[in-house]
């Protein structure tokens, strides 16, 4: 079949394509980072447990870890039946699966059910941003377009994390007025809920949307490859297959096992607790939820600036290398610090570091966005980057969620900041070890 069958698509169909991914990375955001918002306040409605207890740690763990290793397992299945089915088809159902799983969050009574629609959340999440990231960078095979493009639409992703934190800091703020769900108006309930939203004009305009032309005309062809994982780790691929998978899982591990801690470790600074000691147990529970919204918004708009720093940069540094140092190397020591110092006793001051910290970590986000699709093959492309992507971020990286709520039970002080700076230190110190491994991307795989 000719190539001809499969037109490149016009440049209104591209942007209509890069307004769609811009909104389904900010949607990937938004349920992910929804989850240390509501954390507290759920924990509290559905098991009755609070911060520090033995049960709230044990839950916490459970809530970031089992859900992070469904998504891993379902993402890889995923990533290969991306390469398998094509890119948009594994989309449209992707989105299905967390709109419908958003939506039945906000009504369950116990939380084992919460746990397994968290699940199903992740693996709809960890299979839409492979098969975006491939999509994208096979409608945009010029280099410095799809560099471009990858990372300014990648950028949208914090746009969810204002996006969830602003739904979550409305929620609480007009709670008692919002229809009433399961007997009371829990703020969180309606938080979890609005994550349908975004899913909407997705659902609707995607399956309108052009295949990849690339994949389309080799599938059409009979000349595309079949994905293997093990072919991953054949001799040419092994190196890149490993360093990426280790170094993704130290980029999540700081997102998850330190800055997305924050909000259980703003209520325990002696500013709130002054400022919350002579209110009612509600009043208290809702201005320490207000004043955590407020937090981590410092910490999106610090992700969103990275992002676009990001964005700019790839387009003038040609070392991949040194693209990521640029904000891995000051993480290394701007991160730690945070934790180890204003996240205990200085509220304004963890306010403008939280913006850095976001700044430098979620910033290499977006790298690997940009850098996955460039070395690995196309009929692997979604299989390799799901493997990095899944068992390397989602599954490994965000397990050091667990790993800082064990600490914390471990800890003399039972400071949770103390455990997240821990745990901040040893994953930019492995991954910054890393980069010295990391390889540069292969010539033969820089035209989709």
């Amino acid at each position: 079949m000719s190539a001809s069958v499969y037109p490149t698509p016009s440049r209104t169909v591209k942007a209509i394509v890069c307004v769609i991914a811009a909104i389904g990375f900010a949607f990937d955001i938004y349920e992910l980072l929804m989850l240390p918002l509501i954390l507290r306040p759920a924990l509290a409605e559905l098991v009755g447990a609070m911060p520090g207890t033995p049960e709230f740690e044990y839950w916490r763990g459970i809530l970031f870890f089992v859900p992070a290793m469904v998504g891993g397992v379902f993402g890889l299945l995923g990533g290969y039946l991306t390469d398998l089915w094509g890119r948009r088809r594994v989309l449209v159902i992707s989105i299905l699966l967390y709109a419908f799983s958003a939506m039945a969050s906000g009504f369950v009574t116990s939380v084992e059910w919460l746990l397994f629609f968290r699940c199903t959340t992740f693996i709809g999440v960890c299979v839409e941003f492979v098969a975006a990231v491939a999509w994208l960078a096979e409608l945009f095979p010029e280099p410095k377009q799809r560099e471009a493009v990858l990372g300014y639409t990648q950028a949208f992703s914090s746009i969810g994390g204002l996006l969830v934190t602003a739904a979550n800091y409305l929620s609480i703020h007009y709670a008692t007025s919002l229809p009433e769900i399961v007997g009371g108006h829990e703020a969180w309930r309606y938080t979890v809920i609005s994550g349908v939203i975004p899913a909407i004009p997705l659902i609707l305009i995607r399956p309108f949307l052009p295949e990849s032309p690339q994949w389309a005309h080799k599938k059409a062809e009979g000349t595309l490859g079949r994905p293997s994982i093990g072919e991953l780790f054949a001799p040419k691929l092994r190196r890149t297959t490993i360093v990426t998978t280790l170094m993704f899982a130290c980029s999540y591990g700081a997102a998850f096992g330190a800055l997305q801690q924050t909000p259980s470790i703003v209520p325990n600074l002696p500013e709130v607790k002054s400022a919350t000691a002579e209110m009612s147990v509600p009043q208290r529970k809702q201005t320490e939820q207000k004043i955590a919204a407020t937090v981590n918004g410092y910490q999106e708009f610090g992700g969103l600036l990275g992002r676009f720093v990001l964005a700019s940069l790839a387009m003038v540094i040609v070392s991949r290398r040194w693209l990521l140092r640029v904000f891995q190397w000051p993480g290394l020591i701007v991160v730690p610090l945070l934790y180890f110092y204003p996240a205990r006793d200085n509220l304004e001051l963890l306010k403008w570091g939280i913006f850095v910290a976001g700044m430098l970590t979620v910033a290499q986000f977006s790298f690997w966005g940009n850098y996955l699709p460039r070395v690995f093959p196309l009929h692997l492309r979604g299989t390799g980057e799901s493997f990095a992507a899944n068992i390397g971020g989602r599954m490994i990286g965000t397990s050091f969620a667990a790993v800082t709520a064990y600490l914390t039970t471990l800890l003399p002080s039972g400071s949770t900041a103390v455990a997240a700076g821990i745990v901040a230190l040893f994953v930019y110190l492995v991954g910054s070890g890393l980069s010295f491994l990391l390889p540069e991307p292969p010539e033969e795989f820089e035209s989709p």
